[in-house]
Parts: structure tokens; C-alpha cells; sequence
């Protein structure tokens, strides 16, 4: 009897310490699961959780900083058909130093709403009445940050890089001749891919429009195959 017993209560422990095990054996793992989609909804609010995510090619912008902290005076509004944007002021009072700057530097973001509010920022902030006498003094600051948006590995980067750059030129004309050949090697790099060919070459003529005569000789002199518009 004493045997059935010891062997019945060998039977109950086996599928305890089973059991046990079983518990016991998804701990290590149930941890990760647990932590990993913590941090996707800071993801929108705290730019220091987006950081790992841009570090491996350039670090996160300012942008994400500055917008966390409210310090953008315009923000996303999602309409049925399209977003727009929604600013707290007037574009015209607001001062194009820095948050011009700013918007630039946005345009390097990767991750929505950075990514619409800093392309739509700066296209509206540029539409403003005296936008030129407001920009022309930026070009020093604007130029490096717009290059570092057209030397960025992602093609969508660049595409908002070449858009503002296009803009800017608009906007300003001429004045960027003295800083044009800095922005011209990354979009002579991209010419050799088909997706941006036409794309490039329509900002490159673009900018000789907004520029005038001498921004011709500019641009061959970093891209030699650019047909000017007026020959």
C-alpha cells in the first residue's frame, strides 16, 4: 500500500514540477514582450526613445526636441480627406529666426507628425508676405541643414530636402547663388538614380529660373550634363 502511495504521490509531483517548469519557464522570455510595445506610444511624444531608431545613420534632429516641448506654433490637424496644418499665430508674426531653422531641420525627421508639420511649416512659413527679407539672412544657417536633408539615405528625406530647397529658391532667388554649389554634389550623387532623375533635373531648372543667368554656370560646374532652360 505504502508502494501505490509513494508511487501516486510520485505521479502528483511530476506534473507539479511540470507545471512548475511551465510557469517558471516563460519568465526570461515574458519580460521582452512585456517591454518592447512600451515604448511605441512615447514614440509620437518623447524624442529620446526615437533615437536608437535614427542613430545607426545620423542622430535625431532638434525637431522632436523643440515639438515635444510645444515649442512649434503650429500643429497637425487630420481632416477626412487631408491633413493640414493649424498654427497658434499668425505665420506672419512669427519670427522666421530660428524656427525656419527648425523646420529644416525637421524636414530630416522620419517619423510622423514631424515629418508633415516640418514639410508644411516651412513651405507656409515661406509663403508669407516679406518672406524673402526674413529668409535671406537664414541662408548661412538654412543651407548646411537643408544639405544634411539632401545627403540623407532616405529617399523621402531627400525628396522634402529637394522641395524646400526648390522653395527656398522661390522665395529668395538669387541670394542662394553663393551657397548653391554646397547643396549641388548630393543631387548630382542622386542624378544617377532613375527615380529622382526627372525629379532633380525639374529643381535643378527650377532653380536657374528663380536664379537667374549666373546660376547656370553653378550648376555645371558640379553637374557638367545640365542642359540650361534658356539654350
Amino acid at each position: 500500500g505504502s508502494n501505490v502511495l509513494r508511487m501516486s504521490s510520485g505521479i502528483q509531483i511530476k506534473p507539479k514540477t511540470a507545471v512548475q517548469k511551465s510557469k517558471t519557464s516563460p519568465l526570461p522570455h515574458s519580460p521582452e514582450p512585456a517591454i518592447k510595445p512600451q515604448p511605441k506610444p512615447s514614440d509620437k511624444l518623447n524624442p529620446k526613445t526615437i533615437d536608437p531608431f535614427g542613430a545607426h545613420s545620423r542622430p535625431t534632429s532638434a525637431f522632436a526636441a523643440i515639438y515635444a516641448k510645444g515649442g512649434i506654433p503650429c500643429r497637425l490637424v487630420h481632416g477626412s480627406v487631408k491633413h493640414r496644418l493649424q498654427w497658434e499665430c499668425l505665420p506672419e508674426t512669427v519670427p522666421f529666426d530660428p524656427l525656419l531653422v527648425t523646420l529644416a531641420e525637421g524636414l530630416r525627421e522620419t517619423k510622423h507628425p514631424y515629418t508633415f508639420v516640418s514639410k508644411e511649416g516651412f513651405k507656409e512659413l515661406l509663403m508669407v508676405e516679406g518672406a524673402a527679407e526674413k529668409a535671406i539672412p537664414l541662408l548661412p544657417r538654412l543651407v548646411p541643414v537643408l544639405k544634411a536633408a539632401l545627403a540623407h539615405s532616405d529617399d523621402e528625406v531627400f525628396g522634402r530636402g529637394l522641395d524646400a530647397l526648390v522653395q527656398l529658391s522661390a522665395v529668395v532667388g538669387p541670394s542662394l547663388n553663393d551657397h548653391l554649389k554646397h547643396l549641388l554634389t548630393n543631387l548630382s550623387r542622386r542624378l544617377m538614380d532613375k527615380k529622382f532623375r526627372d525629379k532633380i533635373t525639374i529643381a535643378l531648372q527650377k532653380l536657374e529660373q528663380y536664379g537667374g543667368k549666373a546660376t547656370v554656370a553653378i550648376i555645371k560646374s558640379k553637374i557638367p550634363t545640365y542642359c540650361s532652360i534658356s539654350s
